[in-house]
């Protein structure tokens, strides 16, 4: 195998896009924790294309805690080099990411040297794609989890933390003994309000660790919120290898995505940032109504598709584009249940919906339905519940919001409609499976809508939330998936 660690002497077919600035004056002003797969796609990217356009020393270092030591050392390998593939209709565009500058992993190097690495003086940001339950958060409170095993450790152990909370404290604690200045902590992940749940965790973990350090950090540390946009399937060995022939080399951190991208971020930085305007980067003083459009819009009917898709047997999202009965729902859900909860100004909403449906049918992604269902029971209150809140409140009707929620039920319920086993991952697989297995079919609605974690206290208490519910449930259980999309369309 062939990596890409002399890229300089490596022959690159002449449509790859490469750095075009000097690497070499790159230092790690950027710790990311997480490379993800969206990471590289996504921010990583983004910051490479302010450094084509204007040069300068905004190098990241990727951390990774207990996992990804294999992934990490494959980056090593290539000189931090990795490839991301953009898939369009009319064509392929590979680009050389040359914005990462080291990394650091917890097993191959070691827990200290990476709490030593965000104590550095020019590290000005510190990144975060570690999904929602990397925060340690409970969804019920939107608080600090302390009951969560690595938060209690942390408390005890506050020196050698295993959370990413955890090492954001001590880290911020180690800064201020030194006198060294805080860093902006920016959350990059897919969650609503996601800078605020930065902010509680690092704040609930620092209140019980000193009252003065939270008030410190509370007066120095920004937490910018984000919202995040581009669809990026996990590799897989066909996408490696399309990777590979485009350019006549391996490279096993590469990744393939669709050409769309969009990052809006809050122009709420304590030490100074990358000029991300240049890459098309909105710097805006509100995030939220963009990512309640795009948790909703895009997010919720992604769930939607993934789990009456899965369902129905379709295997990819462009799958489910080319059922009309789909495409309509998607559509509908998004203009007539969706946008009319949003209070974003001067964005066109229909051409928005346009868009979506447009990007969810690009034969090139291959985005499976079983990889958008994961973590369902974290997802769900953002994208669907939130909402439906809304309707209730206002006594406005949500059939398709109902029939995505009673997909998710029927999703892990554990097997699909050729009775195949489906291996349904979530951080609730435990509970949801020890429900699923006390409960027959008839009382499954009731005995899932009593999870506070995913539904609160309130909407279990609501006749109309539940009524709703459990009659989409059985559309689906006495018909199907599929037909049970094609009803509630006829409602």
């Amino acid at each position: 195998m062939y990596f890409m660690k002399t890229i300089a002497s490596t022959s690159l077919p002449a449509h790859v896009q490469q750095p075009r600035y000097d690497r070499k004056q790159l230092r790690s002003r950027i710790v990311h924790f997480g490379f993800g797969a969206f990471h590289r796609a996504h921010q990583a990217l983004l910051t490479n294309r302010v450094l084509n356009e204007k040069g300068g020393d905004w190098g990241i270092c990727e951390i990774s805690l207990f996992s990804g030591d294999v992934l990490m050392g494959q980056l090593r390998a290539q000189d931090h080099l990795f490839t991301v593939l953009e898939k369009g209709a009319e064509g392929n565009q590979p680009i050389i990411v040359g914005a990462v500058h080291e990394c650091l992993n917890a097993k191959l190097d070691s827990l200290s040297a990476i709490i030593e690495k965000f104590c550095e003086p020019q590290v000005a940001i510190v990144s975060l794609t570690i999904t929602e339950k990397g925060y340690c958060i409970d969804p019920a409170t939107g608080k600090l989890d302390r009951q969560n095993a690595r938060i209690q450790h942390d408390l005890d152990n506050p020196a050698e933390p295993h959370s990413a909370p955890g090492i954001l404290v001590e880290a911020l604690h180690r800064r201020r003994e030194r006198g060294l200045p805080a860093f902006t902590v920016l959350s990059c992940d897919n969650i609503p309000d996601n800078g605020h749940v930065v902010k509680n965790a690092v704040l609930g973990m620092a209140q019980k660790r000193s009252p003065a350090l939270a008030e410190w950090i509370e007066g120095h540390v920004s937490f910018p919120g984000t919202m995040v946009d581009r669809i990026v399937p996990a590799a897989t060995e066909a996408s490696l290898a399309e990777i590979a022939d485009a350019l006549g080399v391996d490279d096993p951190c590469a990744i393939s995505c669709e050409p769309f991208i969009q990052w809006v971020v809050e122009d709420n930085f304590v030490a100074g940032r990358p000029e991300w305007e240049v890459a098309g980067v909105q710097m805006v003083q509100d995030v939220l109504p963009w990512e309640q459009m795009k948790l909703r819009m895009l997010n919720g009917s992604h769930s939607f598709l993934a789990y009456l898709g899965y369902l129905a047997g379709y295997a990819h999202i462009n799958e489910c584009m080319e059922d009309a009965a789909f495409r309509e729902a998607a559509r509908r859900l998004m203009l007539e249940e969706q946008a009319p909860t949003l209070r974003i100004k001067d964005v066109d909403l229909t051409a928005y919906a346009d868009s979506l449906i447009a990007r969810f049918a690009n034969p090139a992604l291959q985005h499976r339905t079983w990889q958008i269902a994961m973590d369902g029971s974290q997802k769900l209150p953002q994208r669907m519940l939130d909402g439906i809140r809304i309707h209730l409140e206002r006594n406005t009707d949500w059939p398709l919001l109902a029939l995505g929620v009673a997909g998710w039920i029927r999703y892990v319920s554990g097997t699909d409609e050729r009775g195949n086993a489906i291996d349904v991952r979530d951080p609730l697989s435990d509970k949801i499976r020890a429900i699923v297995g006390a409960s027959r079919d008839a009382d499954r609605v009731n005995a899932l809508l009593g999870l506070s974690e995913v539904f609160g206290h309130d909407l279990p208490q609501n006749s109309v939330f539940v009524e709703a519910v459990s009659e989409a449930y059985a559309r689906i259980t006495r018909h199907g998936a599929r037909q049970a999309v094609i009803e509630t369309l006829n409602i």
